[in-house]
């Protein structure tokens, strides 16, 4: 999600016990990474500050990463980034174990990393592992956490921003006072935030919401196809379906499909992947528009984040990416297959512009 946040982006959008994957924490370098090679970066013309003018730089990147491969994408970003500027980067990944991700923070603080990014998370479990990290003076980044010490920097997706966009499309699409489905979950820092603009969609539009239904796991998508299924068969009328997170948004996708709806119910999600621009530009698809950033340009972006910081030139507590708003029509009308392509046709998605400086080789993806 975006993903939530736990979050997505996670829910990132955002985010996620129940989001993420089950399995295992694995650690990797950076600069023995294979999968960080679709990158590019731009040379840099700047002396190097301290303490990347003395060498190698530690940096410990904690996730709780999610389904789809949104969170793939996200972390080829980092280590790509990572990677141009020379940062040993070391990677855990609780996935579905929230006190995994603890005992991976506790293992970052012990590592001798100068800085730690963290990739979603639920802040009861992570907060005083943070707080354990700033008072050891370590660089705290955090993307896509509701936490509370104000000597972190906090980055995220602009989730507001993002349901709107979709949200506006959806109100020109099913006009004032239409019967609406809605498919989300609370609890989710960056759901949350989808969640209020959504209420002041509906009530701006007059919409009519007949049901709300939603719930994350290690298969989001797959789990919510049987929710959604049971929704539409008693509610079959309906518009529109807003589902802010794109696994929840493919798991509608597949209901409204299996119920022979699609030519009468239209599906708005947030989120965008190579996997969400093939699901929305597949003959019949009912997903007509979507909201998002670009993974991977965020994964780099949060690592220059973390950069900037450690060189003492951040000069900013928070970093928001803005979201673009992204139709099917669009997508097919500039035969759009693929987040390479969709980078190309917005330039925007690549937040070249967003925490850089001339000594730090930019990626771009």
């Amino acid at each position: 999600m975006s993903r939530t946040r736990v979050p997505l982006a996670a829910l990132s959008l955002a985010s996620v016990s129940a989001l993420l994957l089950a399995g295992c924490s694995q650690s990797t370098d950076a600069s023995k990474s294979s999968d960080d090679t679709a990158a590019s970066a731009s040379a840099a013309t700047g002396k190097k500050p301290a303490p990347f003018s003395k060498g190698t730089v530690k940096v410990a990147l904690v996730r709780q990463s999610g389904a789809g491969d949104y969170f793939e994408q996200w972390g080829n970003g980092a280590k790509a980034q990572a990677k141009a500027l020379g940062i040993d980067l070391t990677v855990y990944d609780a996935q579905a174990d929230n006190a995994k991700q603890a005992t991976d923070l506790s293992s970052a603080i012990n590592s001798g990393a100068q800085a730690i990014i963290v990739d979603h998370g639920f802040p009861s479990t992570i907060q005083p592992e943070i707080d354990q990290a700033v008072k050891k003076g370590i660089k705290v980044v955090v993307y896509d956490v509701d936490q509370t010490n104000k000597s972190v920097i906090s980055t995220e997706q602009d989730d507001a921003s993002m349901a709107k966009a979709v949200l506006d499309v959806m109100a020109k699409t099913v006009g004032k006072n239409a019967k609406v489905g809605y498919v989300n979950v609370a609890g989710y820092a960056a759901l949350d935030k989808r969640n209020s603009v959504w209420k002041t969609a509906v009530d701006a539009n007059g919409w009519k919401q007949q049901f709300k239904v939603g719930k994350v796991t290690d298969s989001t998508a797959t789990d919510n196809v049987p929710l959604v299924s049971a929704a539409l068969t008693q509610h079959s009328d309906v518009a529109g379906v807003f589902a802010p997170y794109d696994e929840l948004a493919k798991g509608t996708v597949l209901a409204v499909q299996n119920k022979k709806l699609q030519s009468k119910v239209k599906v708005f999600g947030a989120d965008v992947s190579n996997a969400d621009i093939q699901n929305m530009t597949a003959a019949g698809s009912p997903w007509v528009a979507t909201a998002g950033t670009d993974p991977s340009a965020v994964g780099a972006a949060v690592v220059r984040t973390a950069a900037l910081e450690l060189a003492g030139q951040l000069n900013k507590t928070s970093v928001d990416f803005p979201a673009v708003a992204i139709t099917q029509d669009f997508l097919r009308k500039n035969k759009i297959e693929n987040m390479d392509q969709l980078r190309a046709a917005l330039p925007a998605l690549n937040l070249s512009k967003v925490s850089t400086a001339d000594w730090i080789p930019n990626v771009a993806h």
